[in-house]
C-alpha cells in the first residue's frame, strides 16, 4: 500500500482516496486511529450543533381557527415557527445533552428527531455520512486482528 501511494504512475484521485485511507485508519490496520478520528468527529458536531445547530427553544404548534355561532365543524390551522438561534448562552449542559443526542444517534445513521436550525441539520447530515464510516473503518481493522 505505501509503494502503491507513493507512486507516480497512480492518478491523483487514486493517490488522495490511499492518502486518506492511510490518514484515517492506516490501511485498516489501526482501529485506535479510527477511533481517535471518530471521537474527533463526533467532538466536532456536538461543538457546532450547540452552537449553529439547536434552536433557542422548541417552536411552539398554535392553532388557530373560528367557532361557528351555531356550532358545526371547526377547523384549526397549526403552524410551527422557524428554529432560531440563541443570542446568547449557547454552551449550557442543557444544549450539550441535546447535541450529545443528536451526536449519538448520527453515528449509527439515524434521525434525532430534534427541532434543529437549517445549519443544524446541515451538521446532522454531515455527520451522519461520516461518523458510521469511521466506526467502519475501526470495526474493519478490529476485525482483521481477531482474524490473525
Amino acid at each position: 500500500m505505501e509503494m502503491r501511494r507513493h507512486g507516480r504512475s497512480w492518478k491523483t484521485t487514486e493517490r488522495w482516496l490511499l492518502q486518506g485511507y492511510w490518514l484515517l485508519s492506516g490501511y485498516g490496520l489501526r482501529a485506535s486511529r479510527a477511533l481517535g478520528w471518530l471521537a474527533l468527529a463526533m467532538m466536532t458536531t456536538i461543538l457546532l450543533m450547540m452552537g449553529f445547530g439547536l434552536p433557542q427553544s422548541s417552536p411552539k404548534q398554535e392553532a388557530t381557527g373560528t367557532v361557528p355561532p351555531g356550532g358545526g365543524k371547526v377547523i384549526f390551522e397549526i403552524d410551527r415557527g422557524e428554529p432560531k438561534n440563541p443570542a446568547r448562552d449557547r454552551f449550557t449542559t442543557k444544549r450539550f445533552d441535546k447535541a450529545l443526542t443528536v451526536t449519538l444517534n448520527s453515528v449509527v445513521f439515524r434521525s434525532s428527531g430534534q427541532d434543529l436550525t437549517t445549519a443544524g441539520g446541515y451538521i446532522e447530515m454531515a455527520s451522519r455520512f461520516s461518523e458510521p464510516v469511521l466506526l467502519g473503518l475501526a470495526a474493519l481493522a478490529i476485525r482483521g486482528r481477531v482474524k490473525r
